[in-house]
Parts: C-alpha cells; sequence; structure tokens
C-alpha cells in the first residue's frame, strides 16, 4: 500500500477547485461533484470507517444496504465485522478507501475517535458522500462549523450518532416543556457518571512497539506524531487505543464529549438552546495538561430565546450530582440514577433518563395523575436512526440530528472543555466563535494538524 502523508492529493485538488468555483460563483452549488442519489427502491453502497468498536454497532445499523468497504486502523479489534461482510473491501486508511471506491460509495459511516472524525467526514462530504458521524460530532468548536457548512455546500445528509434524538422520550419531553405544564424553565441540571475510563493521568515517557495489525499513523491521523503507548504504567490499563483516548485532550473531548450529546440533548432540543453566551466552572479534580478532569461541574449561561427565559444549565460527571429539589423525597429517582437531565420551572419539575426516556413530572403523585400533552413531534419510524438517516439518503426529507441541529449543539457541549483546560470562567460569542474575555483560551476552539492533513473543502 502506498504511504499517504494527508488527505489524498485527488481529494485536495478536487476541494481546491470547488472552493475556487464557489467564489467565482457565489451561491452557486458547484458543478464539479454531484451528492450520490439512489432510488427509495434501491440499496445504498455504505462504507464504514472506524468497523470495530461502536463501528460494529454503526454498519450493523446499516445491515439491509450494501455494505461495499470497511476500514479500520486496527484489523484485531474489526475482526467480527470483516467477518461478517466477507464481500466488502477491507482498508486501514480512510484515505485510500476514498481514492479507490469513492465514486462507487453512496453513504460512509464514521466512527472512529473524536480527533479523526472531521477530516474523515470532510474527505467523504466533498466527493458527495453521505455522512453519518459518531458522536460528538466534532473533536473541535471550529471542526463542528466546518462540517455543517461543508454539507449544506454539497448538500449530503447528515446524523450525528446521538441515537436517543430519534426516540419517542425525547419527543415526550419537548411536548411536556412547551406545554407550559411547569412553566418557564430557568435552571436545568444534566449528569452523568462519566469518566468510567482513567483521566488526570501524565503522558508516559515508555514507548512500546506498535502491533502489526495496527496502522498507528493512520490512528493519530490529524494529531501531533507520539510513540504508541500499550499500558500506562500508572494504571496498568491501556493508554491511547482503544478506549482511553477519550480522556487526552488530542484524541478525545472527556465526559463531555462521550455523555453531553446525548443527555444535553433533551435540553438543547426542548430549551431551544442555541449558543450561551458563557461558561464557568464550579468545580474540578485532577485536570492535567494533557487529560481531562476525574470528575467536574460547569455552569452555562444561556440568553432568553424564542420566548424562552434566560436560563442556566450545569453539567455535572464524575459522581458529582445536582441538589436534590425541595419536596422531592430521597426515595424517588431523578433521571436513570447514574444519568439523566432535570428541569426546574416556576411550576414543577421534570427528570428525563440517559437519551431523554421516562420523562416524568416529580414528585410521583403529580406523575401518576398527570395525562401526556397530544403529540406534535413527529415521531420516527422504529425510534431507529439509522434508519432515519437511509431513508434521507435515498431522497426522503433530511435526517433526525443532522447536522444543521448537531453542530451547533455539538458547538456549545465542547465550550464547557474550553473552560476545563483553561480554569477560567468564559465569555463566548457563538456568531464569531470566540473567548471575548480569556483570549488564551482561542488556541483551542480549532486544533492545529500535522503536516499534511486539513479540513479543505
Amino acid at each position: 500500500m502506498a504511504k499517504h502523508t494527508g488527505i489524498s492529493r485527488r481529494s485536495f485538488l478536487a476541494g481546491s477547485a470547488v472552493v475556487a468555483a464557489g467564489c467565482a460563483t457565489p451561491g452557486k452549488k458547484s458543478s464539479i461533484v454531484k451528492t450520490k442519489t439512489v432510488s427509495p427502491n434501491s440499496k445504498l453502497n455504505v462504507a464504514a470507517i472506524g468497523s470495530g468498536g461502536k463501528g460494529e454497532a454503526d454498519t450493523n445499523g446499516c445491515r439491509d444496504e450494501n455494505i461495499v468497504a470497511l476500514c479500520d486502523v486496527d484489523a484485531r479489534r474489526a475482526g467480527k465485522t470483516f467477518e461478517r461482510w466477507p464481500d466488502a473491501h477491507r482498508f486501514n486508511d480512510f484515505r485510500e478507501m476514498l481514492d479507490k471506491m469513492g465514486n462507487e460509495i453512496d453513504a460512509v459511516t464514521v466512527s472512529t475517535p473524536d480527533h479523526t472524525h472531521a477530516v474523515a467526514a470532510i474527505a467523504a462530504i466533498q466527493m458527495g458522500i453521505h455522512v453519518h458521524v459518531q458522536k460528538p460530532l466534532t473533536h473541535s468548536i471550529f471542526e463542528a462549523r466546518v462540517l455543517r457548512d461543508a454539507a449544506n455546500k454539497y448538500n449530503v445528509k447528515s446524523q450525528m450518532g446521538n441515537q436517543g434524538h430519534s426516540h419517542d422520550g425525547v419527543r415526550q419531553l419537548c411536548e411536556m416543556i412547551w406545554s407550559g405544564v411547569i412553566g418557564d424553565v430557568k435552571e436545568c441540571h444534566i449528569w452523568t457518571n462519566r469518566p468510567v475510563w482513567p483521566q488526570g493521568l501524565h503522558r508516559p515517557s515508555k514507548v512500546d512497539t506498535v502491533p502489526d495489525d495496527l496502522n498507528w499513523d493512520a490512528w493519530l491521523g490529524p494529531m501531533p506524531q507520539r510513540p504508541f503507548v500499550s499500558k500506562h504504567p500508572e494504571t496498568g490499563r491501556d493508554c491511547y487505543h482503544p478506549f482511553v483516548w477519550r480522556g487526552w485532550w488530542d484524541f478525545g473531548c472527556g465526559a463531555l464529549g462521550d455523555m453531553a450529546c446525548h443527555i444535553a440533548d433533551p435540553p438543547n432540543w426542548a430549551l431551544k438552546l442555541g449558543y450561551p453566551t458563557g461558561v464557568e466552572v464550579v468545580n474540578q479534580e485532577g485536570q492535567t495538561g494533557e487529560m481531562g478532569p476525574i470528575k467536574s461541574s460547569l455552569k452555562f449561561h444561556f440568553p432568553a430565546r424564542e420566548g424562552m427565559p434566560a436560563c442556566e444549565v450545569y453539567w455535572h460527571d464524575g459522581g458529582n450530582l445536582p441538589p436534590r429539589p425541595e419536596g422531592i423525597s430521597e426515595n424517588e429517582k431523578l433521571g436513570d440514577g447514574n444519568n439523566g437531565s432535570m428541569f426546574i420551572g416556576e411550576k414543577g419539575v421534570i427528570t428525563a433518563g440517559e437519551y431523554g426516556g421516562n420523562p416524568r413530572l416529580h414528585p410521583d403523585n403529580v406523575m401518576a395523575d398527570y395525562t401526556m400533552p397530544d403529540e406534535t413531534i413527529p415521531r420516527i419510524p422504529g425510534q431507529d436512526s439509522y434508519k432515519d438517516w437511509i431513508r434521507a439518503c435515498k431522497g426522503e426529507g433530511v435526517a433526525c440530528s443532522n447536522f444543521e441541529y448537531s453542530a451547533p449543539f455539538t458547538e456549545w457541549v465542547l465550550l464547557g472543555n474550553l473552560a476545563l483546560r483553561t480554569g477560567q470562567s468564559l465569555e463566548w460569542d457563538g456568531d464569531a466563535m470566540e473567548v471575548t474575555n480569556f483570549p488564551e483560551a482561542n488556541q483551542f476552539v480549532k486544533c492545529e494538524y500535522r503536516r499534511g492533513w486539513d479540513l479543505t473543502y
């Protein structure tokens, strides 16, 4: 296999040509790359970028289509998926896959660590390929903005993999909030038991031999070169790959990246949040220069919007929990226990589970006498996010949690990490994508990439 030094030359030239054409004829869609179209009665040719781990589930979600190509930097972890689709072409670098098969692929799933979501998705989008990208949508705020703009430019069907957005529960929650049953909501709490992987560590100095079935250079992607380490000497657990990468700022987005795009989705939708005006660190423990904290709490400030008053949204992780509202017994379960969201309104309290499921009023006796409001939000057939995206790829409307919705959502979630990394209360100009009171934080809005990797489109 030829060695790649970045996004492929063919893709780079195609992207550069489209950018040039766009500058010459503003507002007109480029004729260089056409969106892949498939009849609703035909099957999509689907490829997977990331086939092991979560990629196994994402590929399985598309099992009724034609799985034509599978890519994973780790052949061992992708083994079960490779075996299930023996006729699919196999790759360990998505750039080679798109170079060789891009014209045959209608849609891709991107199920890689956070730091390679954007570069993989952009490479596909600029070829007119529809994309399903795991949560969090991107590794940085800048990348989320770029993905939304690129999906609009190339008219591809997009979806972030926060599957709860397709469930009935989150729709019921929105309908309850919008019915006014608890009045204006000025305070909301979101909590999770993550991280369940090590955080608060320092980079080890040891160097281990890269396994034969792992393409370490492709795994690093756009991030700075560093040696492979199998086990971290302080924990005896995997150092980076395959799972602890979530806690390293170079590769993951910590507890917020793992869970906020699930648990914060009900508040984001029901409260129509948009961009916050700022975020402050309530507490954090164990944050190092390279890894996220062991536990933390944040407070986001959102302005008045769409007939709703200004509100404060609290994030709690690592075992931190919100205060229990007065009048609610210790015996009442809030959310799912370890994960959930809570809305404190003028007239009452609503909680929901991890994906917005089981929304209910508190105390329990209030819920016992409550009748759910009429359904005003269309339901997703089978509550199946993958089929919803596939339907959109075949020309039937747009997918739930498409980038128009999920990119701005991801941006405010990731703003929390800027506060954690700097330890500062930050004032945020969402439209300008800029911290206005502490300029040093802006270095984390956009990542620095290794030479040869970029988001050209």
